[in-house]
Formats: C-alpha cells, sequence, structure tokens
C-alpha cells in the first residue's frame, strides 16, 4: 500500500467514526506505529485532522476565544432554531438567568413573556434585547467586562446570584465533550457559570452541533450536571443516542 493510499484509508476511517485509535490503524493498515505516526503527523500538517493521546480525530477539538462580532456570523440559522426552541420552555412568571455567547442572543430575541418574568442576565446585549419588554424584570450583573463577549465576570456578579433563586438557567457553552464536560474558553466565565449551576433548579445548554466533540481551555462542570441539551438537526445520531444513554433531555430544533 502506498502512502497516498494510506491516508486515503485514514481520512475514510475518521470521516466513519470521528476518531481512530493508532493502535488499529496498525492492524487495518499493517504497517508499524512508526509509519502510522509519520503519516498522522503529515495530515496534521495539511489540517486534515488533528492528533492526541495515541489517536487521530477529525476535527481540533480545542476552542479559541473568540469575539461576538465573529460567533454571531456563525450557524446563524441553527442559533434561531435553538433560541425559539429554548424560549418555550419559558413559563407563566418564570425567574431564569441567562450566561453568555451569540446563541443567548438568539433565545432573548425570541422571548414572548406571559405575564411577568424575571431575568438575570451576565450578557449586555440580553439585557438589551429584553429592555424593550416592560413586563420583563432585567437584573444586570456587574464586575469586570469581557469585550469579546460583551459580559460580565468576577466576584461581584457571584455574590448577587449567591442571593437568587431560579427555575432556569440557559447556559451558551464553547464545547461539549462527554469524558471531559461543557467546557468555555475563558476561566473567570466558568467560575460565574459555575454559581449559575448552584442557584439554577435546571440548567439548560444551547449549543450548535458544531459544539459536541469539542473542548474549551476552561472546564464549567461535568456532562451530568447539564438537565436539557438544545441543538440543531445537524447532531449525529451518535451524539444523540449517547445524550439520550446519560438521561439529559435533548430538544433538535428544526
Amino acid at each position: 500500500m502506498t502512502k497516498e493510499e494510506r491516508h486515503e484509508v485514514i481520512m475514510e476511517a475518521l470521516i466513519k467514526h470521528g476518531s481512530v485509535l493508532v493502535s488499529d490503524l496498525v492492524e487495518q493498515l499493517n504497517v508499524s506505529a512508526v509509519t502510522v505516526r509519520k503519516d498522522l503527523t503529515e495530515l496534521e500538517k495539511s489540517d486534515k485532522l488533528y492528533r492526541s493521546h495515541g489517536k487521530a480525530v477529525l476535527i481540533n477539538p480545542y476552542i479559541n476565544n473568540r469575539s461576538v462580532n465573529v460567533k454571531e456570523k456563525l450557524a446563524t440559522d441553527e442559533k434561531r432554531a435553538i433560541g425559539r426552541e429554548a424560549a418555550r420552555l419559558i413559563t407563566r412568571d418564570d425567574s431564569i438567568v441567562i450566561a453568555s455567547g451569540t446563541t443567548v442572543h438568539a433565545l432573548a430575541r425570541n422571548i414572548q413573556p406571559i405575564h411577568r418574568l424575571t431575568v438575570v442576565s451576565a450578557s449586555l446585549p440580553v439585557s438589551n434585547i429584553l429592555s424593550q419588554h416592560e413586563n420583563i424584570d432585567i437584573i444586570q450583573l456587574g464586575g469586570m467586562l469581557r469585550h469579546s463577549s460583551l459580559s460580565v465576570v468576577g466576584e461581584y456578579a457571584a455574590d448577587i446570584l449567591a442571593q437568587c433563586s431560579f427555575s432556569k438557567l440557559y447556559l451558551g457553552v464553547d464545547g461539549i465533550d462527554f469524558d471531559y464536560g461543557i467546557t468555555t474558553t475563558e476561566m473567570r466565565e466558568a467560575a460565574l457559570n459555575q454559581k449559575m449551576i448552584e442557584a439554577a433548579q435546571k440548567t439548560i445548554v444551547l449549543a450548535d452541533s458544531s459544539k459536541f466533540g469539542r473542548r474549551g481551555f476552561a472546564k464549567i462542570a461535568d456532562i451530568d450536571a447539564v438537565d436539557i441539551i438544545i441543538t440543531d438537526t445537524g447532531v449525529s445520531p451518535k451524539v444523540v443516542k449517547k445524550v439520550e444513554d446519560l438521561g439529559i433531555e435533548l430538544i433538535i430544533a428544526g
């Protein structure tokens, strides 16, 4: 088998399974581990895969921090659909906390409150969007402003959360890894999100399908801290089964 043929077999396995072990490739290709590692290194340099601890994955699982303006342009239709489904979960006279991220912006645009709604928000854009509704009581968290996300972090925000209780937390994340948990790209934001989880009866994660199998720098919580995940129709059957096996409610926004 030529090098090009080996590369084709490797990529076919990755497309089919999402990841593949070096030991499995050694057996499948009938070559040495050294040869497989050289092939993976060459494919990684061509940005076709990402090497990680004895295996290769189809995409780089690590997310870099990006500005809110960049994120707003990504998966816009999917975020709108997710936002609509998320808004349907709000009940009469509800009290909710909304974290940061562009997917929660889509949620805010879809909220039509039934009677009165109390919202505690870490996001300036969310508070601005909701301010057009007179029957929404908005508590804007204070603290250090993150310019990249236009949201606040820090002890001032955490102190307010310690005095509140909510029916629901709407949480945007940068990554969902079933082994590692839910993550974001910033440690202070992760710490504030942890306080939000503690203050809410239910944690609802809003994440387009590209977030599965990815990791941000800062861990928010283990996957079992999540009650509901709302995602889009691009989610794979493999991920759907995994979520259901974990006992997490999955809502697929069409």
